[in-house]
């Protein structure tokens, strides 16, 4: 029996590793900052070709490539359990199925969403001038994703830039560089013309340069801290972003909640893709009254739950991504304990692995006090604090930096409705939890630290064109009142327009036609 021979890594690779095992998915090309800026240059030439593709060849294509996923969905699951450690169930249903879904709405939807539409000019309209809005791709979009949603992030954004007739330029995760290139493939696959899609995998290093090589627009999907030094270097050349920078969700479950349906959703809300997700559930309100019942069915369920490698298919709880983050989580728990919080279940790494896994955890006595209630956790922790009436649950709620995603839990539609729209936040579930980034109709966005724009939606496909008007004179016999020429009968008619014509009532200009006509004769002579 041969030995396994380590490989070593070259200066210009990126190793990828499974981080439930430690065993190497793969490698790719580290790319330079020469290789980012040639690769724009090649998106730029390309989107001149590619803005001039009809609305049924970009669907085609993107219909195509949908088509290519759907043949492959088994190797696909697989490399997104192997390269980011959560189970194959999840890899389908959290990243795969929506993503497919995005693709056939904005492939059958966008020509109608940017088709360009008349707008109303009030009184103008009737004086022979007309407007309407056009919608234009913008040019090359560069696109930073993150390694928690390696898939189904990117791709969504990747079809939609396409879609508007953009050109892209994907830099995948580094610890989740094969499902970039993956993506890639697919387009290849689907007949992409060339350069209309790139691939440049790497660190830190390759994300900047993508952000100073001027693209004309960047999608981020991160941290604050990262998104912060986006938006600065960006700034330099009056590049738009749009960051979706995370968050620290809050659960708000009211005492005539469904209670066994509620701690449901909260164990998954809390712990799918262990907890790795930027609208996990990272703080749980419960009302006093059912605070006992509920907590006891959340440990009960949360100990049912199985751990291990993602590969396997009856798995619920994989790998963390990386020793770092889990290093995050431990440092949490421990602050959590120091505050004076109990850890009613897990709060340790799972031993029972070689890989990042850390057990999920259940807690009790939280506060907002408390530092972990208010930094990211972005782990498999659930902290549970309590709340005896509805303006301290809302108060609880939006106590925070972030503003993501909330839930309400309630019985009463009426009032989940009213304290989900006093909640800061970009998407509020009521009685619902977590999986609105799959709703690829809607936008996805938040508030406050949680970042800027949105993606998805109506919302987020004009993130991807730039806005046109065009406004049109019909009436080229009379000058226009506010040219030159002016005078003191000027300055009364300019008086006389703000009184009435400025007001939008037609009735009310009426009476301003004798004034008017008045200055259209002292222009005419001049």
């Amino acid at each position: 029996m041969s030995a396994v021979v380590e490989v070593p890594v070259k200066e210009n690779e990126i190793v990828s590793y499974n981080p439930a095992t430690g065993a190497e998915v793969g490698r790719v090309r580290n790319s330079c900052s020469e290789e980012v800026q040639e690769a724009v240059e090649k998106s730029r030439s390309a989107f001149e070709i590619w803005r001039k593709f009809p609305y049924a060849e970009r669907r085609r294509i993107v219909m195509r490539a949908r088509e290519v996923i759907l043949a492959e969905i088994d190797e696909i699951a697989k490399l997104i359990s192997d390269e980011m450690g959560k189970p194959a169930a999840e890899a389908i249903s959290a990243e795969i199925a929506p993503v497919l879904d995005l693709m056939q709405y904005f492939a059958k939807n966008t020509e109608k969403m940017l088709r360009p539409e008349k707008r109303g000019i009030g009184i103008l309209g009737l004086m022979g001038r007309s407007s309407k809005i056009i919608y234009k791709p913008l040019g090359v979009v560069a696109i930073i994703s993150p390694w928690n949603f390696p898939f189904s992030i990117p791709l969504g954004e990747v079809v939609m830039a396409l879609m508007a007739g953009n050109t892209v330029v994907l830099k995948p995760s580094e610890l989740t560089p094969l499902i970039g290139e993956k993506i890639a493939e697919i387009f290849e696959v689907a007949s992409l013309p060339k350069n209309v899609l790139q691939v440049v995998s790497g660190d830190g290093k390759t994300g900047a340069a993508l952000v100073n090589s001027a693209p004309n627009k960047i999608m981020f999907t991160g941290s604050v801290a990262t998104g912060k030094k986006i938006a600065e270097s960006a700034a330099k050349n009056l590049t738009p972003v749009v960051l979706e920078l995370g968050g620290k969700d809050p659960m708000v479950v009211f005492a005539d909640a469904d209670l066994d349906k509620a701690s449901s959703a909260a164990v998954w809300g809390a712990f799918t893709n262990s907890g790795q997700a930027c609208s996990s559930v990272e703080r749980l309100y419960i009302e006093k009254k059912a605070a006992d019942r509920f907590t006891a069915l959340v440990v009960e369920k949360t100990r049912n739950l199985e751990q291990g490698l993602g590969s396997d298919e009856d798995i619920e709880i994989g790998s963390m991504s990386s020793e770092d983050q889990i290093k995050i989580v431990e440092d949490h728990v421990e602050a959590f304990k120091e505050s004076g919080a109990e850890i009613l279940t897990g709060g340790t790494r799972n031993k029972n692995f070689e890989g990042v896994f850390f057990e999920p955890t259940v807690i009790k006595n939280a506060t907002n006090k408390m530092r972990p209630m208010r930094e990211e956790t972005f782990g498999p922790t659930l902290p549970i604090a309590t709340f005896k009436t509805e303006d301290e649950a809302i108060d609880l709620a939006n106590d925070t930096d972030f503003g993501l995603t909330a839930s309400v839990w309630t019985g009463d539609l009426s009032r989940g409705k009213r304290v989900a729209e006093k909640i800061l936040a970009g998407t509020v579930n009521v009685n619902e939890v977590l999986y609105t980034h799959g709703i690829g109709q809607t936008p996805w966005g938040g508030f406050k630290d949680s970042g800027y724009g949105r993606t998805h939606g109506k919302e987020g496909l004009m993130e991807l064109v730039g806005v046109q008007h065009i406004h049109v004179n019909r009436f080229l016999f009379t000058p226009d009142l506010w040219w030159f020429g002016y005078s003191k009968n000027a300055i009364k008619t300019f008086k006389e327009m703000s009184r009435t014509f400025a007001s939008g009532s037609i009735l009310r200009t009426i009476g301003f036609l004798p004034q008017m006509w008045k200055r259209i004769r002292e222009l005419s002579k001049k």
